[in-house]
């Protein structure tokens, strides 16, 4: 078990990065200079006469561990003999907490095994950016800086592939009555997808669309036109209490997910309930 004494050593400090830096390096001084660790028991009157690293919250006689020459404390804990023992002291995280520093440490075999995945990470990292170490942070900055400008044309590309698509789905649609229907299964659209597409669709006047993803588990989007007499939350409701999943949204649009079943019994039972609704 690490010593709180040797765990003093990184904490004490408290502040910036720098200062962390500083406190990470004067522990392993510490520890590399092996200095010996005492235990001992102290009188009251003793103890009232140490400097603590931290007054004690208890009186009377007080169990003593001292780092030679760098750090006091009161502890009933288990220790190491010299500092030399604890191993290399590695900082992992740091945060501000109650107007100090809260610090997350490894020592000993721990930091070896944090080094080797840390070092496993970066190595792996650098080959697939092929940058040098000292760029790496800004390489990665760069390519989520990439990732985003890419979903953004992804986004645009697929709500001008919906406009398209969806006036290709009109043309199919069934009439029931005075409202063209579109009940279909497709694949290749996420959820989004499937919203621009059948938002797309119900533009269109007298149209209600109804699309499924071909993915499992299987996402729905209902969406109708204005003065279309459809509760496309109803709609919903109904597919989700034959094939589960959850989801929700108004009388004009309605979306899910998680819909588990064949997709040609959905359809058909998506056009059943839309039917019946449209149907006096």
């Amino acid at each position: 078990m690490l010593p709180r004494a040797v765990a003093a050593l990184v904490a004490y400090v408290p502040g910036t990065g720098f200062f962390v830096g500083e406190a990470e390096q004067e522990a392993n001084r510490i520890v590399w200079e092996d200095r010996p660790v005492s235990i001992r028991f102290a009188t009251t009157e003793e103890a009232a006469a140490m400097t603590f690293r931290r007054e004690p919250t208890r009186s009377g006689p007080l169990r003593v561990i001292e780092v030679q020459d760098f750090d006091v404390s009161a502890c009933g804990g288990t220790h190491v003999a010299r500092a030399g023992q604890v191993g290399m002291v590695a900082l992992r995280s740091w945060e501000k907490f109650r107007g100090g520093m809260r610090l997350e440490f490894v020592c000993g075999g721990r930091a070896l095994r944090e080094f080797r995945v840390l070092r496993d990470a970066v190595a792996g990292s650098l080959r697939f950016l092929s940058v040098a170490p000292q760029d790496l942070p800004s390489a990665i900055e760069g390519a989520q800086g990439e990732n985003r400008d890419l979903r953004r044309t992804i986004r645009d590309l697929h709500g001008r592939l919906a406009v398209h698509e969806a006036s290709a789905l009109v043309q199919r649609a069934r009439n029931v009555g005075a409202v063209r229907v579109i009940v279909d299964a497709l694949d290749g659209w996420d959820q989004a997808g499937l919203k621009a597409l059948a938002s797309a669709a119900a533009g269109q006047p007298g149209v209600v669309a109804a699309l499924l993803s071909a993915s499992d588990p299987a996402l729905i989007v209902i969406a109708r036109a204005p003065g279309v007499s459809l509760d496309a939350a109803a709609v919903l409701k109904a597919m989700l209490q034959q094939f589960g999943g959850k989801g929700g949204g108004t009388a004009e649009l309605a979306q899910g997910g998680g819909l588990a079943g064949a997709r040609a019994d959905m359809a058909a039972a998506l056009s059943q309930i839309i039917e019946s609704s449209l149907r006096p």
